[in-house]
């Protein structure tokens, strides 16, 4: 017969657990932290709290090396593609050298070569795509050294040609089913599920693994909750800062992070619940036969203060969701902060060996708070603004004097807009002159204009902001009566993968819907103009953009948010070899088949130029749904065996 333990004995466990702390779980300390006692049910409670306490410790080590397995694979991809692009600089040094030579025997030939090799892809001035095929060869030695390029990089490819099962794979963790029916959740990529999932069977091993599951030991399990919710804590709040080193290691910046932070804490409120339960669970089937009420066991000061932080983490989940996030941003933001602080001060006084991992999460919040995000990240400039022609958009320049170039120490730990940013980078800006309110409101917009070059001494900024509800409606309002006003930033934030990736590719194909262009305008200019050394390398012994293939894609809802563009700076990027293409307004025409688009240009192209082997790269940056239809394109191509490489940029899901 099962032997039941006694509310003096559980009482005892109780008190042991709550004031135990990290090095209690040494065997020295057990005579100190624990009162005499003889019952088997006792001393075996004490040793799964024991137990427990070793145990998370190991907790950390586990995330610690599955950030080091994301970091090692993050600079090993930086690596191969350094690596191919110094084997491309050495097979045009070594073309340019060759012809040098023939130049010397046969001056006359090589000009005739320079006038007709050099090849630039274009479309004409309507929006519709145009044959860009490369002028045809005076003679066939002419067309063996005008493909010279190509036929490295074809070579390139074959040497990362994929088995069937691996293209397989591939294009499965590529793929983004369909969003949930009824409640219409957008679904990420299966291979950011399997992170997910991965994080899941962690957090589950940890809650489970040699927890007696007998009523005598249900404080044993509640307890174990407790004890992997704080220590994901730190972890949590690392996700969420804007300034962090998982960026340096991993190249993820926060914005990629957000969507693993938000099903963390999902996880944690889930551990919260189970933990309030558990214990919950323990008054009913011990407590209460010993006499112990349900208003006493909830007024003991201790529970008190776990009620509160439960019901604290709990109010950040509910409004984290996304129909209030967008319905109440600015509210949702303001909760965000008030929760968080009340919830980690109301759990530092709840468990005694929660305070370490309670310290640094508010380490991690105020030194991203306070020293980066309101000293070493801000700046104030003076900004003109525009309605553009659509009256529901508006476009806000600053022109930003360039200080002095990031320093090491700077590049490391982070600087502000004052010395530059780079392509696809955002900050979070706010506009005081509007109403008192938005002193200590600050939204996230992404720089549209060019990045600036290494020697400039002013910067132009551009910002593309259209009016819903809460700041971007104000700001409107504010417009139509000022040009001017002072702005604040944060910043500048990002990942530059998505560049890196289009520079490593012979094809890319950039696709924006809307205000997406903010993100693709940028980041289009980064791929045919280039401040990096290496990549000045490869222009000055070759025209670089001759080789690179560019498909431009800008899809609009009305005709006037072309407006957001001026026709030069289009026609500018056209003049570096960008095919560009705009197809109708969709709501006069309905939604172009941009799958298909992006499908059929990757596979002519590749097969045209590179025999089915060619590096391509495609970012997308739009609605959900356009995002969606891309990634899924991209799949289909890497399901047939093209090497293809697909960046779908958006702030988390």
């Amino acid at each position: 017969m099962e032997e039941v333990i006694s509310s003096s004995d559980l009482s005892a466990a109780l008190h042991f657990a709550l004031r135990a702390t990290l090095s209690a779980s040494q065997s020295a300390d057990i005579a100190e932290d624990t009162p005499s006692r003889d019952s088997t049910q006792f001393r075996s409670l004490i040793a799964g709290i024991l137990f427990s306490r070793r145990f998370i410790l190991t907790y950390q080590a586990v995330v610690v090396c599955l950030l080091f397995f994301f970091t090692l694979a993050h600079w090993a991809t930086k690596y191969k593609r350094w690596r191919r692009q110094s084997q491309t600089l050495k097979v045009q040094k070594t073309a340019a050298d060759e012809t040098a030579v023939e130049h010397e025997e046969d001056p006359q030939g090589l000009q005739q070569l320079t006038e007709g090799s050099l090849y630039v892809s274009s479309s004409s001035s309507s929006s519709t795509l145009q044959g860009t095929g490369p002028p045809t060869p005076k003679s066939t030695d002419q067309a063996d050294e005008r493909t010279s390029l190509l036929k490295h990089q074809e070579n390139q490819g074959s040497k990362v040609r994929k088995t069937w099962w691996a293209s397989q794979i591939q294009a499965w963790l590529t793929y983004q089913p369909k969003p949930i029916p009824f409640v219409d959740k957008v679904l990420p990529s299966n291979s950011t599920s399997m992170v997910i999932l991965l994080l899941i069977v962690v957090n589950l091993f940890y809650t489970l693994y040699r927890v007696p599951f007998s009523i005598p030991m249900l404080f044993v399990f509640a307890d174990r909750a407790s004890l992997v919710f704080v220590a994901n804590l730190p972890w949590l709040y690392l996700l969420a800062a804007k300034n962090q080193p998982i960026k340096m290691l991993t190249g993820y910046s926060y914005e990629s992070l957000n969507i693993v932070h938000r099903r963390l804490g999902e996880i944690m409120c889930l551990l919260a619940l189970v933990h309030s339960v558990g214990m919950v669970g323990v008054w009913y089937t011990l407590l209460l036969p010993a006499g112990l009420t349900l208003l006493k066991f909830l007024l003991n000061k201790i529970i008190l203060l776990g009620i509160g932080a439960f019901v604290a983490y709990e109010a950040i989940y509910f409004t984290s969701l996304g129909t209030f996030r967008k319905r109440w941003y600015e509210l949702f933001l303001a909760l965000h902060i008030f929760l968080q602080v009340v919830a980690l001060v109301l759990l530092f006084f709840h468990h005694y060996g929660s305070r370490i991992y309670v310290a640094l999460a508010l380490a991690i919040f105020l030194v991203d708070r306070l020293v980066y995000r309101m000293n070493i990240k801000t700046a104030t400039y003076t900004g003109t603004c525009v309605v553009y022609d659509d009256q529901s958009t508006v476009g806000l320049h600053v022109s930003v004097p360039i200080s002095e170039k990031p320093s090491l120490f700077n590049r490391i730990l982070g600087h502000n807009v004052a010395c530059g940013w780079k392509p696809t980078d955002h900050v979070f800006l706010s506009v005081p002159n509007i109403s008192h309110k938005h002193l200590v409101q600050n939204h996230p917009f992404t720089i549209a204009s060019r990045a600036p070059v290494s020697d400039a001494s002013v910067a132009e900024m551009d910002f593309i902001i259209r009016a819903q509800d809460g700041f971007s409606s104000d700001l409107l309002r504010y417009v139509k009566d000022h040009r001017e006003a002072k702005v604040r930033f944060d910043g500048p934030y990002g990942s530059q993968d998505a560049v890196e990736m289009l520079r490593d590719s012979g094809s890319c194909v950039i696709v924006a819907g809307g205000s997406g262009i903010a993100v693709t305008w940028p980041l289009a200019w980064a791929v045919v103009t280039t401040n990096n050394k290496h990549q000045a390398d490869l222009e000055r012994t070759s025209d670089a953009s001759s080789s690179k293939k560019i498909l431009f894609v800008w899809i609009v809802q009305r005709k006037d948010h072309l407006s957001w563009l001026r026709k030069d700076q289009i026609e500018s990027l056209r003049s570096h070899g960008v095919t560009i293409l705009i197809p109708p307004a969709t709501e006069v025409d309905g939604r172009p088949d941009i799958a298909s688009l992006v499908e059929n240009w990757i596979t002519n192209n590749d097969d045209r130029f590179y025999n089915g082997r060619g590096r391509t790269g495609v970012v997308s940056s739009g609605p959900d749904g356009m995002g969606r239809a891309v990634r899924n394109a991209c799949s289909a191509l890497q399901a047939k065996g093209r090497n293809v490489s697909v960046s779908i940029e958006k702030f988390g899901w």
